[in-house]
């Protein structure tokens, strides 16, 4: 039977309005990889490289806690008040609060603003994929979840274009300032140091996308008719004291492993793993709870119920393993390349690798979803760890400090390899995830999988420094010992390629 046309227009509406959501998403997460060093040389003058280093890591795991809350929170508020509302809210969260960090004046007021914004990333990403998946439905959703893949980065390419092309023009870009007003003093302050404010105040663009989904973005046709059956009800917002017990937990483990704090490997690492039980327990507390009452109601077989606990668990470590090695690798690639370079110079390392690595992802995220398609689930998750281990270890032995005014070719192609394998997994959980879940917990389970992940590689990513000092010697430089630390980390794919193995195969298998 055809859908009418108002339907179709519906369904349109909603992958252009999730694509946009996404590929913002992209660009947010891909900024302060890209501005983070200028703007920590900004904000920290008189600190030594490797404290600057220690609040890189630092921010990045604040960045990544919020993800974790924000992917609960707002995937909570999705199966509660419906997909559009919650995504509405997540894209004005991560919009507003990035575009602020333009304006801060110590390291700390960074990571708080990256903090709340990445409430609205994590958010952002659960609420898009349930909305799109439910309203196409079955179809072309191998197609769909490379979209989806390809839209976050996109807008990681789009951070590296930008940066790169605002510094070969900051002549241009001044005069233009100029001509709208802006005195002097404060064109110097937005393009000081690789002109960190700017991007970082561009990047409240996306929030304009907003008006387009309130306007032309239907709901979710699935979720509707959970509301009318009343399981929507079974959400209670009590339950979110879990989360917030939960985010407090994991922003003790940051504090703990902070150049702020001084407590030692042991008494850091008891504090994590207890932190670390206290989260699961309270991100978890939502849906425990929904499940409970929907069992009581008669709602929810409670074989069903053990079979969605399961999936959470099962999920969320393989999203764990993707994302520990993605911020374990890809993600520190730009920065560390940036330190091949000779001493003094001015090529632009730090964007290109950026641009490569969005590039080899681009392609890579639209592929992932059809090769699963064609040889399972699980078949495909082992061959991306298998391949991601290779890549990253690949781009962290090969490539080695150089000369000259040229970037060489090894460094823009492993990079290009990096980027695209390590994140073909993005392309794969769009794919799998919904399955996983029925429409009255897809929003909170997939928040839950994705973005728990994030919690267990902001633990890994705190861990970097104390890999890079375990491998550093008199014979062994910075770059090598950190070269050394990722490529440990990235060892991480060989848990999944045996985790994997537990999950349930899905090819085939319709939404529910």
């Amino acid at each position: 039977m055809t859908q009418p046309k108002s339907s179709n227009n519906g369904a349109m509406a909603a992958l252009i309005a999730a694509f946009l959501g996404w590929l913002f998403d992209g660009f947010e997460m891909g900024l302060f990889p890209l501005i983070g060093k200028p703007a920590l040389q900004d904000l920290l003058p008189q600190a030594s490289a490797i404290v600057q280093t220690q609040w890189f890591t630092v921010i990045i795991a604040v960045f990544l806690v919020g993800a974790a809350t924000g992917g609960v929170l707002f995937g909570w508020l999705g199966d509660k008040l419906g997909r559009v509302k919650a995504m509405t809210l997540a894209i004005f969260t991560y919009a507003i609060f990035s575009g602020l960090c333009a304006f801060v004046t110590e390291a700390w007021h960074f990571a708080g603003l990256r903090f709340v914004a990445s409430l609205g990333m994590g958010g952002e990403w659960a609420l898009g994929v349930a909305l799109v998946n439910e309203i196409w439905g079955n179809k072309n959703r191998a197609w769909i979840a490379g979209m989806i893949g390809a839209a976050s980065n996109i807008g990681f390419l789009l951070t590296g274009l930008i940066s790169w092309k605002l510094n070969a023009s900051l002549d241009v870009v001044t005069g233009w300032i100029h001509a709208m007003g802006l005195s002097p003093e404060n064109t110097e302050y937005l393009l000081h140091n690789r002109a960190w404010r700017f991007i970082a105040v561009s990047s409240a663009l996306p929030a304009i996308i907003n008006f387009f989904i309130l306007v032309f973005v239907p709901e979710s046709h699935k979720w509707e008719a959970e509301k009318k059956s009343g399981s929507t009800s079974h959400w209670a917002t009590m339950d979110l004291l879990g989360v917030l017990i939960a985010c407090i937990a994991a922003m003790g483990i940051i504090y703990v492993w902070s150049p702020l704090a001084n407590l030692g490997g042991l008494g850091a690492g008891l504090v994590t793993v207890v932190g670390l039980a206290i989260a699961l327990w309270g991100y978890m507390h939502p849906m425990r709870q929904y499940m409970s009452r929907s069992v009581a109601a008669g709602s929810t077989l409670t074989a069903d119920r053990s079979v969605i606990m399961r999936n959470l668990f099962i999920g969320a470590g393989l999203a764990a393993v993707a994302l520990l090695g993605t911020w374990g690798s890809a993600q520190q690639a730009a920065r560390w390349a940036s330190d091949l370079a000779p001493k003094g110079s001015t090529l632009p390392v730090i964007d290109f690798v950026v641009i490569s690595t969005a590039l080899g992802a681009i392609i890579a995220t639209l592929i992932t979803p059809f090769i699963a398609d064609k040889l399972g689930r699980r078949v495909t998750y082992t061959l991306l760890c298998a391949a991601a281990l290779a890549a990253s270890l690949g781009f962290f032995r090969f490539n080695v400090p150089f000369v000259g005014d040229e970037i060489p070719t090894t460094l823009i192609t492993t990079a290009f390899l990096l980027g695209g394998i390590t994140a073909s997994f993005y392309g794969f959980f769009p794919l799998y995830f919904p399955e996983l879940f029925p429409t009255s917990v897809r929003a909170t389970g997939q928040g839950f999988c994705f973005n728990f992940g994030r919690l267990i590689a902001a633990i890994g990513a705190l861990q970097l420094g104390n890999l890079t000092a375990m491998f550093k010697t008199d014979t062994v430089t910075v770059v090598q010992s950190a070269a050394n630390a990722y490529s440990v980390l990235s060892c991480i794919y060989l848990v999944g390629m045996v985790l994997v193995w537990f999950a349930p195969e899905t090819k085939g298998r319709t939404l529910q």
